[in-house]
């Protein structure tokens, strides 16, 4: 009889990660530290050789696949998801600016400051530049997706849309093959270089209050939203919320949007929602509503400003989290894909330097994130529900009476 494996999830896998680098830089020599952030930093160049490509496969297929007959239905979606996104990164910013420096006092700060230019250095390290910036990769997305979106089978035939499908496949495939198994290493390597440098028990002794604020922050927005579509409905709230919770924990499990799909087509169900409702706006929502994200990547940025003190504003946050509702489209349906795709914009609001993507502060972001993955990508499931009650709503009042109903 075969013996069954057991097999780790990531979250499991990043605390182990965690905890070996804070017991590497404590205890082992300085050249085995040195070969494990060699590692780290050759992984993290690899890294950034591959975001812009996950940004044009995973966004083009993303706008390139929101091609549907449903019209005003498909507008009224997108809207609801993009300003959705939109409010929960501000009002994340707005309670995380007042809240976090409470937990922040100034001798950590200090500690953290008097750290800043103390690393342990790589043996060596190689050049791969990327084929495309950042702005590059997003501009080209959204030019190849809008135009398959409207000209696939009526101006052009589907081989170059065909051609972006396998493209997507082969970075997912880089994404689950190397990306993800690899991200603990990547995470070793930086709590090893920041434990030998003195960073890893002062930041530490921040961020368990930082998770518990933002799960928080996760579950009453779940509430405000299902309060809503409850309102324009005029449905139970309560009765909606019991309905989504096979969702959230299928969502915490899987930690990704996509597999939890064919549970939340049945929360869907339970909600009352039109079966021609649910199959578009579940599937469509998944990949462009990313409010519990951008929670969480809001306030874990806001924490980071604040403990490396770098400059933070409304007036930063919000054109950065404009842009990351639009880039997330799509972003990959793995542990961690909205980091990922958050990665290339995070100097929008540390800066240039500090926001290097192969710089420490970006290896805290995905470490702080990778976390509270599962309860972020929970609250966005939950919150495709909501959605979902809302343009059932808005379908049955004003589409289904509309004499030209029969024509969408």
């Amino acid at each position: 009889m075969a013996k069954k494996k057991i097999k780790i999830g990531l979250i499991p896998k990043l605390i182990i990660a965690i905890i070996l680098g804070i017991l590497f830089g404590s205890y082992m020599p300085e050249g085995f530290n040195r070969v494990i952030v060699t590692c780290s930093s050759i992984f993290s160049t690899f890294l950034s050789f591959i975001i812009p490509l996950m940004i044009v496969a995973y966004v083009t297929m993303g706008i390139a696949n929101l091609r549907s007959g449903a019209g005003k239905l498909l507008l009224i979606t997108v809207a609801l998801s993009y300003v959705s996104t939109l409010v929960a990164g501000s009002a994340s910013y707005l309670v995380s600016s007042n809240l976090f420096p409470s937990f922040m006092s100034e001798g950590a700060l200090d500690q953290i400051a008097q750290t800043a230019d103390v690393s342990l250095e790589s043996y060596f390290s190689l050049s791969i530049p990327p084929l495309l910036d950042t702005l590059s990769a997003v501009t080209l997305a959204f030019v190849l997706g809008l135009c398959l979106s409207n000209m696939r089978g009526k101006e052009i035939g589907d081989s170059l849309y065909h051609g972006m499908e396998d493209f997507s496949a082969i970075i997912d495939k880089v994404l689950h093959v190397v990306i993800i198994p690899l991200l603990p290493l990547y995470i070793c390597g930086t709590f090893t270089n920041m434990t030998a440098s003195g960073k890893t028990f002062a930041i530490l002794g921040i961020l368990w209050k930082v998770f518990l604020v933002v799960i928080a922050m996760h579950l009453i927005y779940i509430c405000i939203q299902f309060i809503v579509a409850g309102a324009v409905s005029k449905k139970n709230p309560f009765a909606l919320i019991r309905n989504q919770i096979p969702g959230y924990a299928t969502a915490i499990g899987t930690q990704s949007s996509a597999a939890t799909i064919p549970v939340n087509l049945e929360c869907a169900k339970k909600d009352g929602i039109l079966e021609e409702i649910r199959n578009f706006v579940v599937p469509l929502c998944a990949n462009i509503h990313m409010a519990g994200s951008m929670i969480t990547i809001t306030a874990c940025a806001t924490a980071v400003c604040l403990m490396y003190q770098l400059p933070i504003s409304l007036g930063t946050v919000v054109p950065f989290i404009m842009t990351l509702g639009i880039a997330m489209v799509a972003s990959p349906g793995a542990p961690g894909g909205s980091i990922m795709t958050a990665l290339p914009f995070l100097y929008m609001v540390f800066g240039t330097e500090a926001g290097d993507v192969n710089g420490p502060i970006c290896a805290i972001m995905v470490a702080l994130y990778i976390t509270q993955d599962s309860f972020g990508t929970a609250c966005n499931v939950s919150g495709d529900n909501a959605i979902g009650t809302i343009v059932n709503a808005i379908y049955q009042k004003f589409i289904l009476k509309a004499p030209a109903a029969s024509e969408e």
